[in-house]
């Protein structure tokens, strides 16, 4: 059951990437210059996403635990900002806003093959394995 509702979820996610142009760099990158050619559209999906997600939020937090899981991973009630965390979101900033790019979009354009696509998975690969080793070390 995990692994089959963890691929539809991937899936409807993949798919709605791909119908809101998110998978798009160039519409991200507009979506980003608020003083050039701005494109608000990529405003629309958010409103949608916070819209649906939400309400899931609301009933979720009535459940003792998730379907899949022993118990739900979230950062407890004023867990602290921190370096890794300012230094985490940092990076994801630069490269969304260079590249068009974050992780699912990311994933979402692998099969089309696109040069800029690949370099920026290998990149964000790299990241992870590099971040996961530091915590390791801790």
């Amino acid at each position: 059951m995990g692994v089959i509702g963890a691929l539809a979820a991937g899936l409807l996610f993949g798919i709605g990437l791909i119908l809101s142009g998110m998978i798009d760099p160039a519409k991200v990158q507009n979506f980003l210059d608020i003083a050039g050619a701005w494109d608000p559209s990529l405003a629309f999906v958010m409103a949608g996403a916070i819209g649906v997600a939400a309400p899931g939020f609301w009933l979720v937090r009535k459940r003792a635990a998730p379907l899949a899981d022993t118990q739900f991973h979230v950062p407890p009630a004023g867990a602290p900002i921190d370096r890794r965390l300012l230094l985490g979101a940092g990076v994801f900033g630069i490269g969304w806003g260079l590249a068009g790019f974050c992780p699912g979009p990311a994933l979402a354009s692998l099969p089309l093959a696109a040069p800029a696509t690949l370099v920026f998975v290998a990149a964000m690969v790299a990241a992870i394995a590099a971040g996961a080793g530091q915590q390791s070390r801790k």
